[in-house]
């Protein structure tokens, strides 16, 4: 593809509107970074439809830091199942929360690098913290944007880490916060890592179809 070519593909997904599933629909509602981060955190290494319900039980028990840091490992563990390792997640919640009360006043940082101090959070959850949480310019790079710009021929990464810097240099800013969002429903949905489907696919015509290695 051309470079050039980024804004007519972007514009032409926005316009497809490919059903969004109820999880990806759930984060965008949030409009809240303390939310966004604890169900990004959920939804690492899980799909879905298993995050959407996982995350629903989730917020019965808190929504807040405050809340959060009384509940029971045990009883948020038993809450967020089956996700991917579920105890884990539920002890890393629990003391992010406790620490947001103690050292940050139950305010969430707005910069990747004080997110990235909790444990069990990398660059992919603190980029959706910013960009969905707080509005704010961010890359959020998960396996969909990853495989789908490398596909398109947009850019040439080895991994997400790659592709998030890559993206900075050359991605227009105003495509920041809705790209994830966007390709997630398009990898989703068509631009699937096995057997995309390239001949009902709307931006085909631009894609150079590069597979990863």
């Amino acid at each position: 593809m051309k470079d050039s070519d980024i804004s007519k593909i972007i514009d032409i997904l926005t316009k497809e509107k490919q059903p969004q599933s109820e999880f990806v629909k759930l984060m965008d509602s949030f409009k809240n970074p303390y939310l966004v981060l604890i169900a990004c955190i959920l939804s690492l290494r899980t799909n879905d439809k298993t995050t959407y319900p996982a995350t629903l039980r989730m917020l019965e028990l808190a929504k807040t830091p405050e809340e959060m840091m009384n509940v029971s490992e045990q009883d948020l563990a038993k809450a967020i199942y089956p996700v991917g390792f579920y105890k884990n997640k539920a002890g890393q919640i629990i003391e992010l929360s406790k620490i947001l009360v103690e050292k940050y006043n139950s305010v969430v940082p707005d910069s990747i690098e004080e997110l990235c101090k909790f444990r069990g959070v990398g660059r992919k959850t603190a980029n959706l913290v910013l960009s969905l949480g707080f509005g704010k310019p961010a890359i959020c790079v998960d396996v969909h944007v990853h495989r789908i710009f490398n596909r398109l021929g947009y850019i040439k990464t080895s991994n997400p880490e790659e592709t998030e810097f890559a993206l900075r240099d050359k991605l227009p800013l105003e495509f920041w916060i809705p790209i994830n969002t966007l390709l997630v429903t398009h990898g989703q949905n068509v631009c699937k890592p096995i057997n995309p489907k390239c001949d009902s696919c709307p931006v085909s015509d631009f894609c150079d179809k590069i597979i990863l290695k």
